[in-house]
Order: structure tokens, then sequence, then C-alpha cells
């Protein structure tokens, strides 16, 4: 993609497919009530996401703005994820923490080139 956005719009779309892997895979723990933050988060921070890739995608005169929102909610997603043991839960912190760091250089700059 040779787009201004690219980075942050490919670090979007990964988090949102590592937020719903996520959140199916903590409603199949054996325990899932413990896991509601996480779940909620983690569709919260999906739909952010492709709200966000959307925007930049468009060049939208808002997409710096969703872009600091998107950066704040996925370092949400990402700490509280985070604090589980589980494999999909670090693979979705991680996702989270590559995303929040594109979003706020995004944010600030209004495109990211390569890192």
């Amino acid at each position: 993609m040779n787009h201004p956005y690219a980075v942050c719009i490919e670090a979007c779309d990964a988090c949102a497919a590592a937020c719903d892997h996520c959140a199916v895979s903590c409603l199949q723990e054996a325990e899932p009530k413990p896991m509601a933050r996480c779940i909620a988060l983690d569709i919260d921070c999906a739909a952010m996401c492709r709200l966000a890739s959307g925007a930049m995608a468009r060049d939208s005169e808002h997409a710096q703005a969703i872009c600091a929102l998107c950066a704040q909610l996925c370092e949400a997603c990402g700490t509280e994820c985070g604090r589980h043991p589980m494999d999909h839960c670090q693979e979705c912190a991680e996702a989270c923490r590559r995303c929040a760091e594109a979003c706020r250089r995004a944010a600030v700059h209004g495109s990211v080139g390569a890192p």
C-alpha cells in the first residue's frame, strides 16, 4: 500500500483481528466471567481500530483525532490483555501496543511513514 497512513492502517487492521480473536478465545475459556473486562475492551478496540483504518484510508479530516482516541483505547486494551497469561491475550496485548504507537504518531504527524 502506497498511502501516507499505510503503516498505521496495517497496524489498526492487525489489531482489530487480534482483538476479535482474543474476545472469542476469552469466551471459550473454562471461566469466562473473570475475562469480562478483557472481552469488552477487545470489542471496543476492534471497532475503534476499524473506524481509524477507514478514516485514514479516506483521508478524513478527522483522522488525527480518531487516531488519538484509538491510541488511548489500544493502550487500555493492551494493558488489560497483558494481565492475562493466555497466548491469545498476550498476542492481543502486543498488537495493541504496536497499534497505539502507530496511532500516536499518526495523531501527531497526520500520516505515518516507515518507522
